[in-house]
């Protein structure tokens, strides 16, 4: 017999915490076997104390894992004294591991021990038959013989009357399930918003313990167990953890759910599946979401359709995991801290880390990201008062004044934290980020001395970290009078712990490396003790001079296991070392004292606490940019929208010298409140655009809800009308209204004369209440998009300049993080590098970890951020070049748009391709898109049938006339129209609401069209329809408006109607199917939006009825981008053969986007060509650049239309035969004139494009 530690010393480090049993442990018998799989060793132990069976495999683990074998497995033996009651759980665990029908079944159950020799296990729910035919009882027998070496008889009994032996054992488990679910239905947990209790800690639970509420299943009283250390033997686990990726679906019969989420507890990760009956779910489906911390207790499997091991529960509860605290009496400040706005380095957003400060009891917290400031607006919302934020930088330093005839390219960049004091310094420090990133960019946004001196007002400046110049003029060893000139500059000396800087001691020089002299300064540096020294000569500079030293952390993440996600990124940016993370996390005032303990703690607590609260309390509370509205203004605006207006709606609407009352008041009502609020402005600088745009040919379309607002219309700024449904004349001004609801639309109006003059009147109005457009009391700002053609949008911005100045208007600037994708290849690459295959779980945790952080910064396609002329940009934001483009010709504000919109305008100038067909089609035709009937039947017809195009659905493979109209062509859009069978202009506004919405068609008013609850026209479609349809139903007008907005912001999803709307709808009998739907509504498309996008599809419907050869000609020049001229010119039969080759990588999912996108333009050609157009092949004497072309009543392609030519080849090709050379000899001239590489004169050829002409200029004799 030897003692455990006799045999297994080598592992007494690893087991230390197991002492208490293991040092008095004897090993009595150790047995050895192989196969397959490997050795494996049985060893039976005696311990002196008992044991859990978890405690056994954790050291079961550590042994197999230390001697490299397959399995070790102890085999434990106790004391019969030791058998009591205390082992119960133990007992009950270990005979449903060995006895398989006994899960349930032992649920409650009571163990008795006899003093004759007897155990008797007396069951609550029954199953003795069960249990004593499956061998249980002689099962229990000898476990005790085996581990307390007793001869107990084991009898199992039941409460109550002997069962029914007919009663199968599923059905008795299945009882035995019931009353379990029940149990917890009755033991409600916490309501979902009440904290949980958080205040007892216990050894091995990192939750607290009282914390534990049971949402499933029953309460679980055992410690968890890392996910990592879970092996492929484990059948059963207990962990704990946060969720994420939280999941749930209705099986297809619809009473069970299936219930998906993942577990990390940052050790490893797991997917958990419940299967369970639909009314046991109440409370998982309330209780759990991503975000939320649980404790579940459950069996491994492996799931077949993950293809790996997943936890299915038995039980789960909710826990609150234990916080980290500073507990420190005085709190340090963190002066050095970056956000992921750090590009590809900083891990943790701003908020998190204000957050994790707040709770700490930090009075200020420093935001310090690499040479730039993005992170200044989230850090300051977050702080919300309870926290100051200091302003500052980590710049890229150049000392351009030591040689100032040097290039500031070629000079040595350093880093350095500049923090903002006060307004003053902080508009200094916008202007430095901005000389940074547009003057001196140089693969960093390099920021030179000369410059800081000229803006140092208002600014404090540090030393920074070991890359800064002070650090480094050690590291090199300068004289110590230049260190002492280096030091002299900053207002404070920084040091950081040693960890930050330990990758000095391996980072040495290599002789033999490419470059011999990188790391060179390092290679003094061979022991903690030099790193440490260097902070105390820091220290010695620092008193030296009269300046403070402070100690900072460097903070790149949050936690430490954050560091892991740093360590993956950088992996894929090339870093060898990425895996040596520097303990750069958010330190306690705790743990930075112990970091730098060895100063003695007078001197660290100088370092840590004193000085950095010293800066803080000399640095004002400030914001990153005003509070309020500043809009940019134009003298007399108020009186010019006025007059607009009114001398509109006198033109459309004045007989006999009166305006009717309806559109009076709605004009005066609207022009009021948006005057009133000081919105006028928005509304001019929008009709100034627009009209700008009209003057050059093009029309503006709108977009959003600004077609609700009636001021739009009459301004010019929106085509929509939204009056209720009318008749006007255009003649005489005769005018009738229907306030009642009678029509959906003025377009669906019949047509009629004018009563009085006989004047075909006009049909218009939507009925879209202007509240949906700037809020009930008409006090909401504005947003006005509008849709340019991409053609003139370049000249849109340039007019916005000359109105306000180039110095005041900037692209909106935006910012792009590594999105989900890229992080997943970050995370899969790195994997593979290690080798390492992990569960999906897993890799979706790392994936989500790498998430967020800042990869580079771009520009709004559209949005120009106008700054009001009584200030600067510097008074808001820097600005930089988009992605540090210094190429560019436009700069853009350096935060992100979003976080400016609500300070400064920003205008939405996008374009779009509709505007661009107008102008085409007007070109092509003479008719102009204004003047055509969009009320026309034949349009409508086009949504349910090919019909009005001389086809039949099999022609062209397509049960719908809608192939290229935007709005009307995607496949999702088409099988609606089928299914919805439009007849009005109303129901497709429906449509184009229901498409946009969420969860508003699919699993609702698609299957309320279906089962014929209700037709196209009466489901919900758009918010609008909410508010006009409650009430017309009787229903109070702020008490609808209120429904519309919390129905489709998805908040009466959430958490239903406002207090007393459903007793009010019933008393409107607005019917349960209507309430019902509104339910499930999680947002909503605005109507004056898909009015302006259907009138636009219906105006191009009516160009491809009626004139389908500039229809199409238009269509292709404008989007016709996708096509390959190589096949299309081969005839309709060539075309067909494509998209059935494309249609098969679809079915295959071997498709890519351009495929699709092709297969999307073919499809516009077929039916072309199904209709008699044919295409004419590129011709170098005939063919414009980009431009399809009318020739003969065909269409001529362009050269842009080969595969790979772009606009930039193409045009030189066009320009080529007016270049005064004359008509080309030979394709070989061609070549030489049009500067045409050898695959484009290969395209030609392949498409005919040069006829007959010879192949060189060469003449020949024969």
């Amino acid at each position: 017999m030897n003692g455990f530690y006799d045999l297994f010393a080598d592992f007494a480090d690893e087991l230390t915490k197991y002492d208490r049993a293991l040092k008095n442990a004897k090993v009595l018998r150790l047995l050895k076997s192989s196969d397959e799989a490997g050795d494996s060793v049985t060893a039976v132990v005696f311990f002196p104390i008992l044991m859990s069976e978890r405690t056994i495999g954790t050291i079961d683990r550590i042994i197999a894992n230390g001697l490299g074998i397959s399995e070790f497995s102890i085999e434990p033996v106790f004391d019969s004294s030791l058998l009591t009651n205390k082992y119960d759980g133990e007992l009950r665990e270990i005979i449903k591991r060995r006895v398989v029908v006994a899960n349930g079944f032992l649920e409650d159950c009571v163990f008795s021990y006899e003093t004759d020799g007897e155990l008797h296990i007396r069951l609550a729910h029954g199953g003795k038959d069960v249990l004593c035919s499956a061998g249980c009882d002689k099962a229990v027998e000898r476990l005790l013989k085996e581990r307390f070496d007793t001869d107990l008889k084991v009898f199992i009994e039941q409460d109550g009357e002997t069962e029914d032996s007919a009663q199968t054992l599923i059905q008795k488990q299945q009882k035995i399930d019931e009353q379990m679910r029940e149990k917890q239905i009755k033991a409600k947990p916490v309501k979902k918003d009440e904290p949980l209790k958080a205040e007892v800690i216990e050894e091995g639970y990192p939750y607290y313990t009282d914390s534990l509420k049971v949402i499933y299943g029953n309460k679980i009283k055992g410690a968890p167990m890392k996910m990592a250390d879970i092996t492929s033997t484990d059948d059963r686990v207990t962990v704990w953890g946060r969720v994420f990726s939280f999941e749930s679906r209705l099986t297809r019969n619809g009473d069970k759910y299936i219930i998906s989420f993942n577990i990390t507890d940052n050790t490893y990760s797991y997917s958990v599946v419940v299967f369970e009956k639909k009314d046991y779910c109440d409370d998982l489906l309330e209780y759990i979401s991503n975000g939320k911390y649980v404790v579940l207790a459950g069996s491994m499997s492996f799931d077949k359709y993950r293809g790996e091991n997943v936890i299915n529960p038995r039980s789960i509860c909710l826990v609150a995991p234990i916080e980290k605290k500073d507990n420190a009496p005085e709190k340090r400040v963190e002066l050095h801290l970056h956000t992921n706005m750090s590009a590809m380095d900083g891990m943790t957003p701003p908020a998190e880390l204000v957050k994790r400060a707040i709770s700490w009891g930090h009075k200020a917290i420093a935001i310090t990201d690499h040479g730039c400031v993005q992170g200044f607006p989230d850090a300051a919302n977050a702080a919300k008062g309870k926290i100051k934020i200091i302003y500052g930088v980590e710049a890229y330093f150049v000392d351009d004044m030591k040689n100032p005839e040097a290039e500031i390219k070629d000079l040595p960049t350093y880093h350095m934290i500049i923090l903002v004091k006060n307004s003053v310094g902080l508009k200094n420090l916008y202007k430095l980020v901005s000389m940074s990133n547009i003057k001196y960019f140089y693969k960093k946004p390099r920021m030179p001395k000369s410059e800081i001196l000229k803006h140092r007002e208002g600014l404090i400046i540090g030393s920074a970290c070991e890359a800064g110049n002070l650090y480094r003029a050690i590291l090199d060893e300068l004289p110590d009078e230049e260190i002492a000139e280096i030091a002299s500059f900053y207002d404070y000396i920084e040091i950081q712990p040693m960890g930050n800087n330990r990758f000095m001691l391996a980072a040495h020089s290599d002789p033999n490396a490419k470059n011999p002299e990188r790391n060179k300064r390092y290679d003094k540096i061979t022991c903690v003790e030099d790193i440490e020294n260097i902070n105390r000569r820091l220290i010695s500079i620092a008193d030296g001079l009269g300046k403070p030293v402070v100690a900072t952390g460097d903070v790149h993440f949050l936690d430490p296991v954050d560091a892991q996600y740093r360590a993956i990124l950088m992996a894929g940016q090339g870093f060898e070392d990425a895996d040596n993370q520097a303990p750069l996390y958010f330190k306690t005032t705790e743990e930075m004292m112990s970091d730098l303990a060895y100063l003695g703690e007078e001197t660290a607590k100088e370092v840590v606490i004193t000085n950095p609260n010293k800066i803080a309390d000399m640095i004002e509370t400030l914001r990153p940019f005003p509070d309020g509205t500043y809009q940019p203004s134009i003298e007399g605006s108020e009186e010019q929208l006025r007059e607009i207006c009114w001398t509109k709606a006198r033109g459309w609407y004045e007989k006999d010298g009166v305006v009717p009352e309806i559109v009076t008041n709605r004009l005066n009502r609207e022009l009021d409140s948006i005057i009133e609020h000081g919105f006028a402005v928005l509304y001019i600088i929008a009709q100034k655009l627009v009209w700008d745009s009209e003057d050059h040919g093009y029309h503006v379309g709108s977009r959003g809800s600004v077609g609700s607002s009636f001021v739009a219309t009459m301004a010019g700024i929106s085509e929509v009308n939204p009056l209720v449904p009318h008749y006007r004349c255009p003649k005489c001004k005769y005018t009738q209204f229907f306030e009642h609801g009678e029509y959906g639309s003025g377009f669906d109006m019949p047509p009629a004369k004018c009563p009085e003059c006989g004047t075909d009147l006009i049909r218009d109005g939507h009925e879209i209440p202007f509240e949906t457009f700037l809020g009930f009391h008409g006090d909401k700002a504005p947003d006005i998009d509008l849709n340019f053609s991409g053609e003139y949008q370049g000249k849109a911005h340039r007019y916005t300049e000359e109105l306000f100045g180039s110095s005041h208007v900037f692209k909106a600037g935006t910012t792009a993080s590594v999105a989900d994708k890229t992080a997943y290849g970050f995370v899969k690459k790195y994997l593979e590098s290690k080798g390492k295959t992990v569960s999906r779980a897993e890799e979706d945790r790392l994936t989500v970890g790498c998430t967020g952080v800042k990869r580079t910064t771009g520009q709004h396609p559209g949005g120009m951020v106008v700054v009001p002329n009584a200030y600067d940009v510097y008074d808001f934001t820097p600005v930089q070049y988009p992605a540090d483009d210094t190429t560019s010709d436009m700069e853009t504000t350096h935060f992100d748009f979003h976080s400016l919109h609500d300070t400064i305008l920003k205008l939405d100038i996008l374009g779009h391709d509709v505007p661009t067909l107008y102008k085409h089609l007007e070109d092509l035709t003479g008719i102009p898109v204004m003047d055509v009937d969009v009320c026309d039947p034949k349009i409508i017809g086009l949504c349910t049938s090919p019909e009005p195009l001389g086809l039949k659905p099999e022609d062209i493979d397509c049960e719908t006339g809608t192939l290229s109209i935007p709005e009307m062509g995607t496949p999702f859009v088409r099988q609606m129209l089928i299914e919805a069978q439009p007849r009005t202009f109303s129901d497709l506004l429906q449509i184009s609401g229901l498409s946009h919405g969420t969860d508003v068609w699919n699993g609702n008013a698609q299957d309320l069209i279906n089962n014929g609850t209700c037709t196209i026209s009466e489901v919900i479609g758009c918010r609008d329809g909410i508010m006009t349809y409650l009430i017309h139903a009787g229903l109070e007008s702020s008490m609808a408006f209120n429904i519309m907005e919390k129905t489709r912001k998805g908040i009466v999803a959430k958490m239903g109607f406002p207090e007393g709307a459903e007793e009010a709808m019933r008393a409107c009998n607005v019917p349960e199917w209507y309430m019902e739907s509104c339910r499930k509504i999680k947002y909503m498309f605005p109507k004056a939006h898909a009015a302006a996008y259907v009138i636009a599809a219906l105006r191009l419907g009516w160009y491809k009825i009626y004139k389908p050869l500039e229809y199409y000609t238009a269509f292709l020049t404008v989007r016709g981008g996708d096509l390959d001229a190589s096949t299309v010119i081969k005839g309709r039969d060539a075309v067909r053969q494509k998209m059935k080759e494309i249609d098969q990588k679809v079915r295959e999912k071997t498709a890519s986007a351009k495929d699709k996108d092709q297969y999307t333009a073919l499809q516009v050609v077929n039916e072309m060509m199904a209709r008699n157009i044919e295409l004419l092949p590129v011709d170098i004497y005939k063919s414009k650049a980009k431009d399809y072309i009318i020739e003969d009543g065909k269409i001529r392609m362009p050269f842009g239309s080969l595969s790979g030519v772009g606009d930039s080849a193409a045009i030189p090709l066009a320009a080529a035969r007016d270049d005064g050379g004359g008509e080309f000899v030979s394709i070989e001239d061609f070549a030489t004139r049009a500067k045409a590489g050898k695959s484009t004169i290969e395209l030609l050829k392949e498409c005919g494009a040069f006829g007959d002409l010879p192949e060189s200029s060469q003449l020949t004799l024969f």
